[in-house]
């Protein structure tokens, strides 16, 4: 190959390299003025994760706040406030009224054991290998609920207080004076989980354990400290009167399921099997 043909592949080359580079160029320079707009490119890449007028957006944040919807789909776990507490709504006990209807209502799901016992006595004659298992009665157990609770604002604060006040009246009898003096403490009604769960249990609550952490804030609820009333004011409260409850806590209540004589002689084990005590609210469980 002479010395002029080598010229002529060289430059043959650099124009064809010029070329790409050239394409290249006008490609990006397309894009760059939205040529590629028809076929939807460029809305897409300029929309990407980006705000409308590319202006930052903020989330609004409110409160977690104890939730008072009833209905069909409540399913929430809770203890009927006793009809023997007549005054209670204008008690310490009324956020149980005007927050959930008149009932002590553990706001986030508890953990629950439940268990049912089948006892039998075993007998075993000399010589055998096997004992003969005498049947002797069944028993529904103790029911432990453990549940969390946490307060954001004061009128969490008032539910917290309402609760243990619950808690501390339905262990007690009613003793001293009072028309239902010498009355042991009253049965309350389980419910939760929908129909075919807890559906109107009677039980007694035998127990329960509520902790006060040392670790978290606590939230200041009552009066005011110039002693008026505020709109966190307790009923029966006088001036002065607070009280600080913690941002979480656990509590722990134990009720054991109480059924009255006449109910009891009237069970029908058919009936039961069938399902039809599931929803009649009798509270077979």
């Amino acid at each position: 190959m002479n010395p002029f043909q080598s010229v002529q592949n060289f430059i043959g080359k650099a124009n064809t390299a010029f070329s790409k580079v050239r394409n290249a160029v006008n490609t990006v320079q397309g894009l760059a003025s939205g040529d590629l707009n028809a076929l939807g490119f460029m809305k897409g890449v300029r929309g990407a994760n980006l705000p409308a007028g590319a202006m930052p957006t903020f989330k609004t944040r409110t409160d977690a706040r104890i939730s008072t919807t009833r209905g069909e789909n409540d399913w929430r776990v809770k203890l009927s406030v006793p009809p023997q507490y007549t005054n209670a709504s204008n008690s310490l006990l009324s956020p149980l009224f005007t927050q959930t209807e008149g009932a002590m209502v553990f706001p986030f799901t508890p953990s629950i054991l439940m268990s049912h016992t089948a006892s039998y006595n075993a007998m075993q004659p000399i010589h055998t290998n096997y004992a003969f298992q005498n049947y002797q009665h069944s028993s529904v157990d103790a029911i432990t609920i453990a549940g969390d609770f946490f307060v954001e604002t004061a009128e969490d604060a008032q539910y917290w207080i309402a609760t243990v006040h619950y808690l501390r009246s339905v262990t007690k009898m009613f003793y001293g004076s009072g028309p239902e003096r010498g009355s042991p403490p009253p049965i309350v009604r389980l419910s939760g989980y929908g129909d075919y769960v807890f559906n109107n249990v009677p039980v007694v609550v035998q127990s329960f354990q509520v902790e006060l952490p040392t670790d978290v804030n606590y939230i200041k609820t009552g009066l005011s400290d110039s002693g008026s009333t505020s709109s966190n004011a307790l009923p029966g409260s006088t001036s002065g009167d607070v009280g600080w409850v913690p941002t979480q806590s656990n509590i722990t209540v134990t009720v054991m399921p109480t059924y009255s004589r006449g109910q009891v002689s009237k069970f029908n084990m058919n009936d039961f099997v069938s399902g039809k005590y599931v929803t009649d609210k009798k509270g077979f469980i």
